[in-house]
């Protein structure tokens, strides 16, 4: 139990120390023309010292959070601005793929087209109608992962309530800080370190899991080679599924994004009370009268 605590604390202290590294040293991890420097980004991209740099820099806005709370909801309102900024920007997609579909349609049912060309501003994009057909599921999936955070501020997920309307203002706020400690952070923290060596073993060779240690992934530096994914379903289907990936890492990401300003927003909102309820909370809506068709608000 000892060990364990001295071992969590000393990794606190070294997470300040991984940040000023990162920070004053940026070519030991973004400079991919070297090969270790490339690996170091992907071992450091899913590894305990990140989490524990992360983990710093919460522990330091948390703390000024506490101390001053107009700076506590400043970050409330950044971050859940980004959510909606991504989720609105990323919505657009749901109309790029009704686009997509009919023009499908209208190419391959009635000009009996076989293959689609797009050549904005002279440059040549030629796929199959079928490529396009599968890369319906990117658009679906772009909806899906980047609307997560904007759908959980606008209040729009599906839920499932067996006690929490019945109970106050206070332990309402109470149990969303502590399902969004305990529940949301934990699990987007292992689907991210997961689903980040999941990403690296489809863009390069050899591949790389989440046990290899540093120092033997670095020795294997030298015949790192790019080796991105690009297998169809079909033989003239859609070949990018590695961006479906990405997607997944950047769902993970805004989940995370969204359980730290929903603490915070928690946390506020039980300290000053009821009239706090839904302080700053950028809400769409369709303009006055159309209340009852506006979901959950």
């Amino acid at each position: 139990m000892l060990d364990g605590l001295i071992w969590f604390v000393t990794q606190i202290g070294l997470g300040f120390y991984h940040i000023a590294l990162a920070v004053t040293q940026p070519g030991l991890w973004l400079d991919w023309s070297d090969k270790e420097a490339l690996i170091r980004f992907i071992y450091y991209g899913g590894s305990v010292e990140l989490f524990f740099a992360v983990f710093d820099i919460f522990l330091l806005v948390t703390l000024a959070g506490l101390l001053y709370r107009p700076f506590m909801w400043g970050c409330v309102r950044v971050l859940e601005g980004f959510g909606n900024a991504v989720g609105r920007t990323a919505a657009w997609a749901g109309l790029i793929m009704v686009a997509q579909q009919i023009m499908i349609v209208f190419l391959q049912s009635i000009f009996r087209l076989g293959e689609i060309t797009i050549a904005p501003l002279g440059i040549g994009f030629t796929q199959s109608v079928g490529w396009y057909a599968e890369g319906l599921k990117l658009w679906n999936a772009a909806v899906v992962a980047l609307c997560v955070a904007y759908a959980f501020v606008q209040g729009s997920h599906v839920r499932v309530d067996l006690v929490y309307a019945a109970i106050g203002h206070r332990a309402k706020r109470a149990v969303d800080m502590f399902g969004a400690l305990f529940f949301m952070i934990p699990v987007a923290v292992l689907t991210w370190m997961y689903s980040w060596f999941f990403l690296w073993r489809h863009l390069i060779t050899p591949k790389v899991s989440a046990s290899d240690q540093l120092e033997m992934m670095l020795r294997k530096s030298r015949i790192v080679k790019w080796n991105v994914e690009t297998i169809g379903f079909s033989p003239d289907g859609f070949n990018a599924y590695f961006l479906f990936k990405i997607l997944i890492l950047c769902f993970v990401a805004l989940v995370f994004v969204q359980a730290v300003a929903f603490f915070y927003r928690s946390y506020l909102e039980f300290v000053e009370g009821e009239e706090s309820a839904g302080k700053y909370l950028d809400l769409d809506t369709l303009g006055s009268g159309e209340e009852a068709y506006e979901g959950t608000h």
